[in-house]
């Protein structure tokens, strides 16, 4: 074999020389890889797009579940609260009835007829108050107790005889009552200064 059939070591590392022609393949190639490129850019601009926008939406999506369950709270406790002082405006309609019953029985009683009538009111009017007690609605006491503006309304104002007497409630004009913890009717007072 002659040394033209076989190129030397330094005629391989040698590129060669001409530069390639393009044809229809590598131009339809370079196309498809460009198509390919801009595709893969939008993709991009879509996914980004469509990342923004599921942020959006959960973000809408927790702020509507914390409102739901502030909503279902408050209405727990309005519900609780209706609940609890359910026979509130009962309580205040009978007052009234029960303050007339004992002005009833401060009137004097002469004869058998008119103190079997007050013996009913007296009946009456103690059934009423058991009643109010066993459903959380109590007298609030007041006689020779300290002056409270959110149980007692002062009507009227007197001296005091001494210092120990100053703020202090000296009579009960009309009794006050509250309910559980929450006062129905303040007790109309007469106050020493």
């Amino acid at each position: 074999m002659s040394k033209e059939e076989f190129p030397n070591e330094k005629n391989l590392d040698k590129k060669d020389p001409a530069p390639k022609k393009k044809t229809k393949n590598d131009k339809k190639t370079e196309e498809k890889k460009s198509a390919v490129k801009n595709e893969s850019e939008q993709l991009k601009e879509q996914i980004a797009e469509l990342t923004k926008k599921n942020k959006d939406l959960e973000d809408r999506y927790l702020r509507s579940e914390a409102e739901i369950q502030n909503m279902q709270n408050r209405y727990s406790k309005e519900r609780a609260q209706l609940i609890k002082y359910q026979s509130q405006d009962l309580a205040r309609d009978i007052l009234p009835a029960m303050d007339n019953l004992e002005r009833a029985l401060a009137v004097k009683a002469d004869d058998d007829a008119s103190k079997q009538l007050k013996k009913g009111v007296e009946m009456t009017l103690e059934a009423l108050v058991k009643s109010m007690k066993e459903n959380g609605i109590v007298e609030i006491e007041a006689d020779g107790k300290k002056f409270d503006p959110t149980l007692h309304q002062a009507v009227q104002t007197v001296a005091a005889e001494n210092d120990d007497q100053k703020d202090t409630v000296v009579q009960v004009l009309q009794k006050g009552y509250k309910y559980k913890d929450r006062t129905l009717r303040p007790a109309m007072v007469v106050v020493a200064q």
